[in-house]
């Protein structure tokens, strides 16, 4: 096969921005100085002949001909190089751009649909170093900066070797072409336990013994061993069959933990209970209680039982809202990891109901330190490249899907070094009714067509489903990981949302965790059966096994169920929009899990075996509260200077340089931004949009996260996070009444265990968790209408384990019935009286405060539901009543950092006193009314003239009036007849903006 390598550098007078960025990464995060970086693109042709990659480069279809040159042949290297260093994928990964340029190729030479077989384009960078760089220092730059080897090979070569050789070798080609038929079988019959084990361990399946004794068991059942040979199935299990069963029945999709039975002690209050499901006790059954209590104003519609929550918007519009994790792949590929995450979740909202229109993103990351510096265990990327990494997929994934980035966090804790938590959120929209079906239900019928639809079969994302319900090790497979192409989804789905209103397919489903197993193994339940054949599915490359087809989670694809009569316009709209739509076979009723490859039976399985054979886990915890005491504080000499390291400090400083890459105002919707105030860089406590441009009807998106408080009770960090959500929704004017939540768990690994010998605990702090999520939302009246659990996040290589703070993220989206009495944090007038709202408690237990002092225990915030509900409540009939001009709620850092926020968002002064601050029990430290983090508190901003109203509304209330806005932007801060902080409102600004101002 003909291979051309075109090389595209910049002109002379063009400035190389890439090079030039990234030789200041090189620096700032390898400490290494370059002279300079020079780059160049690479792309390997394959499948022209010569006159057709002629005609390539004429037409510069690879290549902008006033800012760039190209050439067959290697460009000539600029003056003083001394090292060239080219990276690109290893074959089998995902290359985006080398699949759009291949289809510009293809468009530009009319190349015949289907593609032929031996024509691609791969790409690749060159980079030209110059510097005092010795070949270990350059081979550290492309190891820790710009290649990931699990998926990037990198190649480097001095200027002499590189002379001497006139470049780098082409890329070997691949091509699409046809699998093999070629199934295994796997006896189970006679194994004892620890061979059973070695057969889960070394495949990669996740499976405890019990489940690999079921599966053993239902094989020597005697109907199944005879209804096999009459299939021509051999008598033991075929590796599509264990495969398929170790993915449906893997913690990431079975959630086996949350749906185990526990018997629950409880030391502290000496009484011992049995939950028989988290789940069901304290997720879902809350909310069925929540229901039955809102009666007609009940907003749910479709709850835990789709890839997506559905409530109701308005008269004639649905909202839907699904958040996910990816984790694992994270670890290993952060770009890829969080790409796929989002594009991933992005696909949630498209198979919710009929499909819906996708709004808006969210995301979260909880990592490392970016500034570690101490040596990194085995196989850990430094967290600063975990950063940027899941900041440009998130970046990439949103910005390239025209989907906005609407809200989100950058939490960081040392425990995150060992696996980040990168939570990925995203929010639909969908007409009430498609044609004379309501939108948010579908079902799969016998006799519907299978069609696949989006992107070819890979390798990648094989055992992403069992992967990620292991701890990472030593053994994590580089399968697992995933890039997305949010280019090819994107014409995906706006391929489907015109077949959704044409009422082209009956129900559809995403093609995420498992691929083709798991969404036709769903949809399947509704009809009873499918016969699904494998031979049929389009892949990228040759080589993929039956099992392989079945469960690669590569990207970009979805399942419908197309009625028959429909099959062939389904089809023909999909080509005429560029999509490739293959029929795969048909659902039945037939009660089984069938697969084929043409004629061939390769798989099949009991649909209730497969979807209800689980063992149910045993499980105990057993709980022994840690010890929390007052907090000794030496009093502080200088608070200024304090305040200032607190707004520095990680999870307080500003994060307007990861804010900025991302896109907040594409459709046009966003009324509340993540950055508000006159120089737009304040900080806001949730996002306001306009799901429908011709209405003032607003969404809110907030969330709350407080791994922090973990190590102190589980309990009350749930419950921080819930009311920090509902507060942040509540400070821009959501209705406390109409709100909705999702809960998100992530957990190291709580099974006792001889390598977690404290399992027993790590599940009590989880059954405590589940606890608070159930009493908060009853006691605010907020419905779980979605959630996710992820349970291994634990980091175990070479006999170190670093297991992650045991985490609740709990999303949240709230109505407004008008933006237009929304507020924002932003100081907004001189004379402003500063209100108070809630009590400030002796809690500096896990607070920023005490992490920058060093200071050991303290309690842990405690949460009071009735009080602070009744106070929402209030807040928000004032933000109606058009009483509130700001409002800020109380979270990291404090009212010290909360005052200082309103202060810098608004570039305006404030004076307070802490003598009137509202406290329990009576009089408390400077320290104590400053960086308590007490929950359920606010900051509002009322005009001089409507203080009285504002009053009136509170009465019987805790609140206080602690001070005023000045015009003068200093911030000062007394405590009583002393004046204990006195800062001008830029050095704040400067030190909240000096630890991530990249």
């Amino acid at each position: 096969m003909t291979l051309w390598r075109v090389e595209v550098g910049p002109r002379d007078h063009v400035s190389d921005t890439l090079g030039n960025r990234v030789g200041q990464k090189i620096y700032q995060e390898l400490g290494m100085a370059v002279h300079k970086v020079s780059t160049v693109k690479v792309f390997t042709v394959a499948g022209l002949d010569e006159q057709q990659i002629q005609l390539v480069m004429e037409r510069h279809v690879l290549d902008d001909p006033i800012l760039h040159v190209a050439s067959l042949s290697p460009l000539p290297a600029p003056d003083g190089f001394d090292w060239t260093l080219e990276v690109g994928f290893r074959p089998g990964v995902t290359d985006n751009e080398g699949r759009t340029a291949a289809q510009s190729v293809a468009m530009v030479l009319g190349l015949p649909k289907p593609l032929p077989r031996d024509f691609a384009v791969y790409t690749a960078t060159r980079y030209l170093l110059s510097g005092n760089l010795t070949e270990a220092d350059v081979r550290r730059i492309a190891a820790d900066l710009l290649a990931n080897e699990l998926i990037q090979r990198f190649e480097i070569k001095s200027f002499s070797d590189w002379q001497a050789s006139s470049g780098f070798p082409a890329r070997a080609a691949q091509v699409v072409g046809r699998p093999s038929d070629t199934v295994q079988t796997i006896p189970l019959s006679g194994l004892n336990d620890k061979d059973l084990m070695e057969i889960s361990r070394k495949g990669v399946l996740a499976l405890s013994l019990d489940e690999m004794q079921a599966i053993r068991g239902y094989y020597e059942r005697p109907e199944i061993r005879s209804a096999r040979e009459a299939q021509g199935l051999p008598e033991h299990p075929t590796d599509v069959e264990l495969e398929a069963l170790a993915q449906t029945w893997s913690e990431h999709c079975k959630h086996k933990i949350f749906c185990a039975r526990i018997t629950y002690r409880n030391r502290d209050a000496g009484r011992t209970e049995t939950v028989n499901s988290l789940y069901k006790t304290f997720i879902q059954n809350p909310t069925a209680t929540l229901r039955r209590r809102m009666g007609k104003d009940d907003i749910c519609l479709s709850v835990f039982k789709d890839n997506a929550g559905v409530i109701r918007f308005a008269e004639n519009h649905n909202i839907c809202i699904k958040v996910e994790t990816h984790n694992s792949p994270s670890a290993l590929d952060p770009y890829g990891g969080a790409l796929t995450g989002i594009v991933g979740v992005n696909r949630d909202p498209m198979g919710t109901g009929l499909g819906a229109n996708l709004l808006c993103n969210t995301d979260v990351f909880c990592l490392g330190s970016p500034f570690y510096d101490q040596p990194l265990p085995p196989r850990l990327l430094h967290p600063r490249r975990v950063l940027e990494g899941v900041r440009e997929g998130v970046e990439h994934g949103g910005n390239k899907s025209g989907i906005p980035t609407v809200n989100g966090s950058l939490v960081f804790h040392e425990r995150f070094l060992g696996k980040p938590l990168i939570f990925c959120g995203t929010i639909g929209i969908m007409p009430a009714m498609i044609g004379d079906r309501p939108s948010h239900i579908k079902k799969a019928r016998p006799g519907d067509v299978i069609v696949m639809v989006g992107g070819r079969i890979g390798k990648d994302g094989i055992h992403g489903a069992t992967f990620s319900s292991e701890e990472l090790h030593e053994d994590s497979p580089a399968t697992a990981v995933q890039i997305g192409d949010p280019i090819t989804q994107r014409k995906m789905y706006d391929f489907l949302m015109v077949a959704r209103d044409r009422g082209l397919y009956q129900a559809i489903t995403d093609n995420g965790a498992g691929g083709l197993s798991s969404s036709v193994g769903e949809m399947a339940q509704d009809s009873g059966g499918c016969d699904l054949d494998l031979h049929l599915a389009p892949l990228k490359y040759d080589g993929l096994m039956p099992w392989e087809i079945l469960l690669s989670e590569a990207q970009e694809r979805m399942t419908a169920a197309v009625a028959p009569q429909d099959l062939e316009a389904f089809l023909a709209l999909a080509e005429q929009m560029d999509v490739e739509a293959t029929a795969l076979g048909h659902f039945t009723d037939s009660g089984l899990f069938h697969i084929r490859f043409g004629q061939k039976t390769v798989g099949c399985l009991e649909m209730a075996f497969l979807h209800e054979g689980t063992p149910q886990m045993q499980l105990e915890a057993e709980w022994i509260p840690p010890t929390q005491a007052d907090v000794e504080i030496s009093p502080t000499r200088d608070h200024g200077d304090l305040l200032k390291r607190i707004l520095g400090r990680l999870n307080v400083c500003s994060k307007e340089y990861v804010i900025r890459q991302y896109d907040h105002e594409v459709q046009g919707g966003s009324v509340i931004k993540p950055l508000m105030g006159p120089q737009n860089d304040g900080p806001t406590d949730a996002a306001v949009l306009r799901p429908l441009l011709d209405s003032d009807t607003g969404l809110v998106v907030s969330h709350g996260i407080c791994p922090k408080f973990s190590d102190l009770d589980t309990y009350w960090m749930t419950a921080n996070a819930v009311d920090e959500a509902v507060r942040n929704a509540v400070a821009v004017g959501a209705d406390p009444s109409r709100m909705a939540g999702v809960d998100n768990f992530c957990w190291c690994d709580p099974v006792q265990s001889e390598k977690t010998p404290d399992g027993r605990y790590k599940l009590a702090q989880l059954v405590r968790a589940n606890q608070a999520l159930a009493h908060y939302c009853l006691a605010y009246g907020v419905p779980c209408v979605s959630g996710k659990d992820s349970m291994k996040n634990d980091y175990s290589v070479g006999g170190v384990k670093i297991s992650v703070p045991p985490t609740v993220l709990f999303s949240l989206v709230g109505m407004v019935e008008d933006v237009r009495t929304c507020v924002t944090s932003d100081f907004k007038q001189p004379g402003d009286a500063i209100y108070l709202l809630g009590t400030t408690r002796n809690e500096l237990g896990g607070s920023e405060f005490a992490s920058e002092l060093g200071l050991a225990s303290g309690h842990v915030p405690q949460v009071d539901a009735l009080a602070n509900r009744r106070r929402y409540q209030t807040l928000h009939a004032t933000i109606r009543a058009g009483l509130v001009r700001a409002a800020h709620d109380l979270s990291d850092g404090g009212l010290g950092v909360a005052v200082a926020e309103m202060a810098i968002a608004g570039r305006l002064g404030a004076e307070i006193d802490l003598a009137l601050v509202p406290a329990c029990p009576g009089e408390l430290a400077s320290e104590i009314l400053l960086y308590s983090e007490s929950a359920g508190r606010l900051l509002v901003c009322v005009a001089p003239e409507q203080t009285q109203a504002f009053e009136e509304h509170f009465r019987g209330q805790i609140l206080g009036r602690i001070g005023r806005v000045i015009p003068e932007p200093f911030l000062r801060v007394n405590h009583g007849p002393s004046t204990i902080i006195a800062a001008a409102v830029e050095e704040l600004t400067a030190a909240w903006k000096a630890t991530m101002n990249w």
